[in-house]
């Protein structure tokens, strides 16, 4: 089935996450482990939380998608999403790296572009984060902006490292940008609250992996139907009068629950160029 770039795409990946419910290993952070699991469950896929660098590789091997999430490195973590990946790729099941912080210190800097030489299918992140990988990668930058203003040194980035190394790469903001180095892809969903609830971003990254792996070779569409799904249970969740970010959070789980075709095809907001 080819998944277009729009709402009926949106909710035909929903459709197929609802009725597969893929199996994401999921070696994240401490900080995310919750949220993160109950978005992918709310979702209709099956999360598995394990990072130890003894068994990875086995949850690897029965995972239909694997995401790495940097945000609270240590030595021992680093090796098993080293291992993570590359049993990922041996498999033929694609991955996605989340290169939280990217840019903040030289250690977690080198330790992004190491797992980026590990050929991830997709790369997500802020504008700050995939300007600091490109520049630890070796691609063109021109500083990280910690406000992330320079929306087109983002998306060259992004571009640049897409073409180089094979992948997708998302970059978050008011409107996320998905590219795969040539095609770029625009996802206009989402509230300015959420980035007051910790580690969402992290979960949208965690739903993007669950996608991924539903469609073969589309992860540019899948990767931007994730971010609207996501973005608009948000949008719905604001609607219903959520009045900071606790009852945002509740009402953001339950709209990932109930989405609708009807609340889809109306609401998604997917459009490319």
């Amino acid at each position: 089935m080819q998944l277009e770039a729009s709402a009926a795409g949106c909710w035909a990946a929903l459709q197929a996450c609802r009725e597969r419910s893929p199996l994401v290993q999921c070696t994240t952070n401490f900080v995310s482990m919750d949220i993160m699991a109950n978005t992918l469950l709310a979702a209709g896929a099956s999360p598995a939380m394990a990072h130890s660098i003894g068994e990875v590789e086995d949850f690897v091997g029965i995972a239909s998608a694997l995401l790495v999430n940097v945000g609270t490195l240590s030595d021992d973590w680093v090796g098993g999403m080293r291992l993570g990946a590359q049993a990922a790729v041996a498999g033929g099941k694609p991955w996605v790296l989340d290169p939280v912080g990217c840019g903040a210190t030289l250690y977690r800097s080198e330790v992004c572009a190491g797992l980026l030489r590990l050929k991830p299918t997709i790369v997500r992140g802020n504008a700050s984060e995939i300007l600091a990988l490109a520049g630890a990668a070796g691609g063109p930058t021109k500083g990280v902006d910690s406000t992330a203003a320079a929306d087109d040194d983002a998306l060259h980035a992004a571009q640049a490292l897409a073409r180089q190394h094979g992948c997708v790469v998302a970059v978050s903001g008011a409107e996320d940008l998905v590219t795969d180095g040539s095609r770029v892809l625009r996802v206009a969903n989402g509230v300015p609250l959420l980035q007051q609830i910790t580690a969402t971003g992290c979960s949208v990254t965690a739903l993007v992996a669950a996608f991924v792996c539903l469609f073969p070779g589309q992860p540019l569409e899948e990767n931007a139907a994730a971010l609207s799904y996501f973005g608009l249970a948000a949008e719905l969740a604001a609607a219903d009068g959520a009045k900071g970010p606790g009852s945002l959070r509740v009402g953001l789980l339950d709209h990932l629950w109930t989405l609708s075709q009807e609340q889809v095809l109306a609401g998604s907001k997917i459009r490319e160029g």
